[in-house]
């Protein structure tokens, strides 16, 4: 059982011992063979003690019984003699030389027989987590059509070079990370996000390595080395989380080093103590009974309970989509009382559309739209995108920009058609311009409902306009364009399922206007709103919460988030396919921008912290029954074996198919994530 407990401290580096040795020399590749080796030996002492063979027939039979079942066990206990531990192959090592001390020797070849098919039981159920993780690495092609000059060469994918052109032809998997440059067809992405429908691709779109081509013929441009793809990050990230131990998992293997310890102890004692004080009728009896307590006593089930689950929970949750940094966190999930949500591309889409063109006087929409856009046709901010796709979905012609200068976190300043042109905030632009009171009434309105606005100012606009009823000829205002960020469909439900799960409290953390937060909170049904925040404002107010509440679980996009995902008990990078630094700053990532993935990474984790101490509970009963068992009833060592290797296999399979085999069954079935 250590020998698992030691493997999950190990990387697949190249230095790695057993890299070094031939395959049939490793003991994965060992340790299931000897297993049947120390079974036939077992059986053959027995037939030839009962043919009543000569003895040293039987002496090498046992004695080979022994070698091949204890090899690794004693091996694994000496490794922790050498670094001044005690562990629970030490137990079972000294149980099945005191049973051949007192002659018992089919009694001890039986406890190593059973100790090594347990390890090989555990390093086969602990294997299939493993390689549900493992599999991805299948995605890959091992081949790729590169197009070089006029011709197109079959290389390596491993050899794809940032910047070459990879053609991609229907029913293949994409090599590499890149952007579309030709073609269009429907990719199968479920691999990387979990997304179960086929997305579009077009020109000028972001495509993963290992995902599928399913319809047309693509032209994509490689952006990352083979080695540094989304799917690469994603293995790593998993491979390395499997190994990160939860606080949980640290304590019971700290105990395990006392409790074997005290085992130790008390059984010498047990051994010793009672014969000098004369209690004892048969020594060989009672030295019996000492190795059987020695071995059911053993906590190998106990402290395999917890990775057992956590590596189970941490492969079925990459399958979905979400990505858990260690045990660690899914132990902190299941704890957490709040949860706070950053707004923009969060709890709305990311994506504000143009609701509203309200233009002053004589000016018709569709000027103000064409003004607009010409300033922002350049720009890569959010709304500037949306005026521009409104400009183009009205089929109007965007005209060229002159001197564009941008005045940061208000709007911009250009000359279109040689006026100059203001475009911003409504605040940046009344400094210069009060609004006209028409305007000012219409903004209100749009304001409350909770959407924001930008206005927009030529100078001249006002020149010999008679339209104004209230005798100003310069105020040059040539309207306001309201855009709304369109709320996730599934965002309230999903809210409303965080409640019914246990979460105390949801709260929403944006630096947008406080009319707007509280519009789309109010409708959402969140709790608290916190607006106009800087990112330093959010980790002052996500501690705050954390000392009311308890530990708190932050939800952003892991860039302008960074330094609250980092203060929160638990951060969630939300849509992080493909962002580097959300798969670096985040504890949590959800490669999909699915937001229902939040309910199931916090029911996952639940899940698996009831699983655990379903195991932690069983554990302990069975080695209370058993130790009560070799006390009372006088139980035999191959069956306190038995016992005791018995728990700890039904453990590891408690956890696997729970939480992995069982949801990814129903997943098949019925195409939905199952927890």
């Amino acid at each position: 059982m250590n020998a698992y407990i030691k493997s999950q401290n190990q990387t697949e580096e190249t230095d790695h011992p057993e890299q070094t040795l031939p395959h049939w020399l490793t003991q994965s590749w060992l340790e299931p063979r000897l297993v049947v080796v120390t079974g036939v030996a077992i059986v053959l002492s027995v037939i030839s003690a009962r043919l009543h063979a000569p003895d040293w027939l039987v002496l090498l039979m046992n004695i080979t019984s022994y070698v091949a079942g204890g090899l690794f066990g004693a091996k694994t206990a000496l490794e922790s003699l050498r670094e001044r531990r005690i562990d629970v192959d030490m137990l079972m090592v000294l149980a099945a030389l005191g049973a051949a001390l007192i002659g018992q020797w089919h009694e001890g070849a039986i406890l190593l027989f059973l100790f090594s098919l347990s390890n090989v039981l555990q390093e086969y159920a602990i294997g299939r987590s493993r390689q549900a993780i493992k599999s991805l690495m299948k995605l890959y092609p091992e081949e790729a059509r590169v197009r070089r000059g006029s011709t197109i060469e079959v290389i390596p994918a491993t050899q794809i070079q940032i910047g070459e052109v990879v053609l991609i032809e229907p029913g293949e998997r994409i090599p590499v990370d890149g952007t579309v440059r030709q073609g269009r067809s429907a990719i199968d992405e479920s691999s990387i996000t979990g997304e179960s429908m086929p997305v579009e691709k077009i020109p000028g779109d972001h495509v993963f390595a290992g995902t599928l081509n399913q319809q047309g013929v693509l032209d994509v441009e490689a952006t990352q080395a083979a080695s540094n793809t989304t799917l690469a990050r994603i293995i790593k990230l998993v491979e390395d989380a499997q190994d990160t131990k939860a606080p949980t998992e640290r304590f019971l293997e700290r105990f395990e080093q006392v409790y074997a310890t005290f085992i130790i102890g008390a059984v010498l004692l047990f051994i010793l103590v009672p014969p000098l004080l004369g209690m004892v009728d048969n020594f060989e009896a009672h030295f019996y009974l000492a190795m059987v307590l020695m071995t059911v006593a053993s906590p190998c089930a106990l402290v395999i309970s917890t990775p057992a689950a956590f590596i189970s929970a941490i492969a079925a949750a990459a399958r979905a989509g979400v990505l858990f940094k260690g045990g660690a966190y899914i132990e902190q999930m299941a704890a957490i009382k709040a949860i706070t949500f950053d707004k923009t591309g969060t709890l709305t889409e990311g994506k504000p559309e143009v609701t509203d063109v309200i233009s002053c006087c004589e000016l018709g929409e569709n000027e103000l739209l064409t003004v607009a856009a010409t300033v922002e046709v350049r720009s890569e901010h959010p709304l500037a995108k949306a005026v521009v796709h409104e400009a183009e979905h009205r089929g109007l012609v965007v005209g060229e920009v002159q001197d564009f200068e941008a005045v940061t976190g208000m709007g911009v300043v250009s000359k279109v058609d040689g006026r100059v042109v203001r475009l911003g905030s409504i605040k940046y632009l009344q400094e210069r311009n009060p609004m006209p009171p028409q305007l000012n009434e219409a903004f209100g309105k749009l304001e409350a409902q909770g959407k924001t606005v930008i206005g927009v100012v030529r100078e001249g606009q006002c020149d010999d306009c008679g339209a104004c009823d209230y005798g100003r000829r310069d105020c040059d205002w040539m309207g306001i364009i309201a855009m709304a960020d369109q709320l996730r469909p599934e965002a309230k439900s999903v809210i409303a399922g965080l409640k019914q799960a246990g979460i105390e409290q949801v709260a929403m953390l944006t630096g947008d206007n406080p009319r707007v937060a509280h519009t789309i909170a109010h409708e959402l049904g969140i709790d608290r709103v916190y607006a106009g925040l800087l990112p330093e404002d959010k980790v002052r107010i996500l501690k705050q919460i954390q000392d009311e509440t308890g530990p708190v679980a932050m939800v952003g996009d892991g860039v302008n988030d960074a330094p609250a995902l980092a203060t929160a008990a638990v951060g969630v990078a939300m849509g992080a396919a493909g962002t580097d630094v959300a798969l670096e700053t985040a504890d949590v990532v959800l490669m999909g921008d699915k937001l229902e993935l939040i309910a199931y990474a916090i029911k996952l984790s639940k899940k698996a912290r009831r699983v655990v101490w379903q195991n932690i509970i069983f554990s302990i009963a069975v080695i209370i029954m058993l130790i009560a068992g070799a006390l009372f009833v006088s139980l035999p060592l191959p069956l306190g074996v038995l016992g005791h290797e018995g728990s700890t296999v039904i453990v590891v399979l408690n956890g696997l198919i729970a939480l992995l085999l069982w949801p990814e069954l129903i997943r098949r079935r019925t195409g939905r994530i199952h927890i």
